[in-house]
């Protein structure tokens, strides 16, 4: 019998505010879409944030038997602000600053937050589309959009009429608790100028200045789609008009997700989403991260210690292992201290999960694991309580230790459901890569590692930088970390 039928998982709905039983539309199956990335730069810790989070949903989900298909894009198509300014679109203005077409800019920070994703043990989606392999699929949304009265075109440009989609008995703003009403009173008359018929109106379609370098052709001109629509879109074609799940950052409630319900209810007279789901924020040493404060730092400067927040560089399992030490909606604040708590108590976990493997069985068991084993699904049946299933895990760990010192006993299939508890929901829920690296084999791989690190270095001489990062990473992606310094290079394991 499939695991799902006899947990009962209850999800934080953004929607309702409440916690609700989670009941898939179709039994068995879930459809999930995550908005993905902008990528017109390097992929940032708030953003890593949410997509473990959305991970380890994804784990779970799996984990109980679920088929689940998960979405998220890539967002590889430059939006401009309303006023149209050129200067605006962040993919312009990173390819004038890098001297690179915008589409080498994509590709360049794709590859990027792949890389980074797989140095995390992210699971890939099951489809990952993007913006500019679905222009058709949003030109046709937006003509679905004029012919039932919810758009208009002007100059060129499309836009969402809120107005209409108000009058209509729909109600723009349910999902951020926003009165639309009431900005419409105190605004509505202060834009006659603009080529909107209200400034809460969001564009579909925005005509191409001569200057903009991404464009398409389309029924209103050559021009690139809203960053709204994109979303709508693809959901749509890979779940449906209806799916399970719609998660993102709480920085995307309004105005994307928000738009994105307006434009699916506008299509198809329902909302387009059953559960919302928005991931708190990240901060660092209790300020919001901000490259224009300075308190900033990219993922991979946290693993391979090239920062000067924290003393030394943190192996992705221990930065993961910390993430999740946070509920996926509360704010998470990161510091050395943090990482450094997280680390011995990650190394406490792994210790316990090795001294497993050698406990001494008995005819009986004083130690009620099957209750236990519960108390971990029920953490995560409660809206994904990452933090509570760890302190659960801490709990075997606690049970290892006394039967290891001969204070309780376990029968061997006492040992075993144990065992498979615990790898089940550190390994394959939480995502932590597994680390058995023998005691007698340690030398044998510092040899190995000390002949590639030879190896990188004759590829730095060369200037074949290529080979050299592609050594440096594939360690990285093993929980090796190299550090180079004024007498060499060194490792960390």
């Amino acid at each position: 019998m499939e695991l799902y039928k006899t947990q009962q998982l209850k999800v934080y709905n953004t929607l309702s505010g409440e916690k609700e039983a989670f009941t898939p539309i179709h039994e068995g199956n879930i459809g999930m879409y995550v908005c993905g990335p902008t990528v017109y730069s390097n992929v940032h810790l708030g953003n890593v944030r949410t997509f473990m989070s959305f991970d380890v949903i994804f784990r779970y989900l799996q984990h109980l038997d679920y088929k689940v298909r998960y979405v998220r894009n890539i967002t590889d198509a430059g939006h401009l602000t309303d006023d149209g300014d050129v200067d605006n679109d962040r993919f312009v203005k990173q390819s004038r600053l890098e001297k690179l077409e915008p589409m080498e800019i994509v590709q360049k920070y794709t590859v990027d937050f792949h890389k980074v994703l797989d140095t995390f043990n992210f699971l890939p989606p099951t489809i990952e589309p993007t913006a500019t392999g679905h222009i058709l699929e949003q030109i046709e949304l937006t003509q679905k959009l004029i012919d039932l009265g919810f758009a208009y075109e002007s100059n060129g440009s499309v836009y969402f009429d809120v107005f209409a989609y108000n009058q209509k008995g729909m109600n723009y703003g349910e999902l951020s608790n926003r009165n639309i009403d009431e900005l419409f009173a105190n605004t509505r008359d202060l834009d006659g100028q603009s080529e909107k018929k209200n400034p809460q109106d969001f564009a579909l379609w925005k005509n191409a200045s001569p200057a903009h370098i991404m464009r398409w052709n389309s029924p209103w001109g050559e021009g690139f789609p809203g960053w709204h629509l994109e979303c709508t879109a693809m959901s749509t074609k890979y779940l449906g008009e209806t799916f399970d799940i719609h998660g993102g950052g709480m920085d995307l409630k309004f105005p994307h997700h928000e738009c994105e319900v307006a434009q699916g209810k506008a299509c198809n007279g329902h909302s387009p989403v059953k559960y919302w789901m928005h991931t708190n924020m990240l901060t660092m040493n209790g300020l919001r991260m901000s490259k224009s404060t300075g308190n900033y730092i990219l993922p991979m400067e946290l693993v391979t210690g090239e920062n000067s927040f924290f003393e030394k560089p943190f192996a992705p399992n221990i930065v993961r292992f910390c993430f999740l030490q946070a509920h996926y909606r509360s704010v998470l604040d990161i510091s050395n201290d943090a990482m450094l708590a997280s680390e011995k108590g990650f190394q406490r976990l792994m210790d316990g999960i090795t001294l497993l493997n050698r406990l001494p069985s008995s005819n009986q068991s004083t130690l009620d694991i099957e209750n236990w084993r519960q108390s971990c699904y029920n953490a995560m049946n409660d809206d994904f309580n990452t933090p509570i299933l760890i302190a659960n895990l801490f709990e075997g760990v606690r049970f290892i230790n006394l039967v290891n010192d001969g204070k309780e006993t376990l029968t061997q299939e006492a040992i075993d459901l144990l065992k498979t508890t615990l790898y089940a929901f550190v390994f394959d829920v939480l995502g932590i890569r597994s680390e058995r690296v023998a005691s007698d084999s340690t030398s044998k791989l510092e040899g190995v590692v000390n002949m590639l690190i030879e190896m990188r270095n004759e590829a730095r001489a060369n200037k074949n930088w290529a080979l050299s990062d592609e050594i440096r990473d594939r360690l990285l992606a093993l929980n090796i970390q190299l550090k180079d310094g004024k007498e060499g290079t060194t490792f960390s394991i």
